[in-house]
């Protein structure tokens, strides 16, 4: 977490010098009147949240008290491995899911009376997916 508390830090120190730079700029080529507003702006708010994120990421790696993974020379790539939950690479509701979905997104354009067919098809796939591992053969 080190190095990315490093990198934002340099990032908003980027930010601010790219802010200043740019309002000069503009401000220059408009006879000195006033800057580009809309840019200046999105510039300076990018590196105020730069500096937002750099500063919580140091707040959070001085909490934790210890460092990660990522930031040890020898760790492995395991180490930072976290399990993430079981998946069933055959099981087909997720595709059943997004059809439905996608049915009920197609019946905002072409029209309301594909809603319910939709909606149900989501209630029998979100339950199928849900239950799968209650029924047949590998049920526990």
């Amino acid at each position: 977490m080190r190095a990315n508390v490093v990198l934002f830090w340099i990032l908003a120190v980027f930010f601010a010098a790219d802010t200043v730079l740019y309002a000069t700029w503009t401000s220059a080529s408009n006879e000195w009147t006033h800057p580009e507003w809309a840019g200046t702006v999105a510039l300076g708010l990018t590196f105020v949240l730069s500096a937002f994120i750099a500063f919580y990421l140091g707040r959070v790696r001085s909490a934790q008290g210890a460092e990660l993974p990522e930031d040890r020379l020898d760790a492995n790539v395991d180490d930072g491995d976290p399990e993430l939950g079981f998946f069933s690479p055959w099981s087909w509701w997720p595709i059943m899911l997004a059809g439905s979905a996608a049915l009920g997104f197609l019946s905002l354009a072409v029209g309301w009376w594909m809603f319910p067919i939709a909606f149900v098809l989501f209630l029998v796939s979100i339950v199928g997916w849900v239950y799968e591992y209650y029924r047949g053969n590998f049920a526990r």
